[in-house]
């Protein structure tokens, strides 16, 4: 977590005064550097790469527990906390849309005016 926050900073910051501030050192940095993604890591790549690709497919109508439902039929072991911690992280929500209800026929309010 140290290391993510130093790496997302060294722009904004002195690199030597983030490093004491955190409590970070330079060779502990570049060892997070080399690490390979955790297995955890991998998996919700994949994972959110079958997200978007039906987040996609249903031009954006699916929400949390419908994803799940579709990602276990896809063969996806996932429970709905991942799905939605994945969903919430990438910014991938629910585009609500409703038809446009016509409330006035124009017509009839062109003959109302007309008549009076």
């Amino acid at each position: 977590m140290r290391f993510r926050f130093v790496e997302e900073h060294r722009a904004s910051f002195p690199t030597n005064r983030l490093y004491n501030v955190v409590g970070v050192s330079t060779r502990g940095l570049r060892a997070f550097r080399s690490r390979p993604a955790s297995r955890r890591q991998r998996s919700d790549l994949v994972t959110l790469a079958h997200i978007k690709e039906q987040s996609r497919l249903s031009l954006g109508s699916y929400r949390r527990p419908r994803m799940t439902e579709e990602l276990k039929e896809i063969g996806l072991d996932v429970g709905h906390r991942r799905v939605g911690r994945l969903m919430r992280q990438n910014g991938i929500s629910v585009v609500r849309t409703r038809k446009h209800k016509v409330t006035t026929i124009a017509r009839q309010a062109i003959a109302k005016q007309s008549a009076e």
